[in-house]
């Protein structure tokens, strides 16, 4: 692999590693967002991808890149954006999204300035998601009716976890 490994996990014979978003691999990213995510995400969201360090990770199973989180920090309101956080649908319930989310909480440790809080939207209707986020300690914190404009259900959950 030419990305460098920040974190793995060993299933049998199963490896799962965390590797860097660079500019040579952004765009297998927004491949990999396309096939991920019902909506389109604009092309500043890929020309910052590779300059969000520890808060852009590419998933890899067995080398296949299959997944991926972005965060972006928002330094004024101390919180930590998960922008994008997926994973193939085949690739799902193997550990990526914990191993992604731990990874994603875990350099939050390091920006305790600046960050006491970490949230999300999850679309309304998307019961797998909200499960996954409340085992990690988020909650709901409000639901807005028209946040997608070309989706349905166009509603979203806000989930926040506090980290002080």
């Amino acid at each position: 692999m030419t990305q460098t490994a920040v974190a793995a996990a060993s299933s049998g014979r199963n490896a799962l590693e965390l590797g860097d978003v660079t500019p040579h691999n952004v765009r297998q990213l927004r491949v990999l967002n396309a096939a991920i995510f019902p909506v389109a995400y604009q092309e500043a969201f890929y020309q910052s991808a590779p300059t969000l360090g520890e808060f852009a990770k590419l998933a890899y199973f067995n080398d296949i890149m299959v997944g991926a989180v972005c965060c972006r920090i928002e330094p004024e309101q101390k919180r930590l954006y998960i922008m994008t956080l997926g994973c193939l649908a085949p690739y799902r319930r193997l550990g990526l999204g914990a191993l992604m989310l731990q990874h994603v909480l875990k350099e939050c440790d390091h920006h305790l300035n600046t960050v006491e809080s970490v949230y999300l939207h999850v679309q309304v209707g998307n019961e797998d998601a909200l499960a996954f986020y409340k085992k990690f300690g988020f909650v709901v914190t409000e639901t807005l009716d028209q946040y997608y404009k070309r989706i349905e259900p166009a509603g979203a959950h806000v989930l926040v976890k506090r980290l002080c």
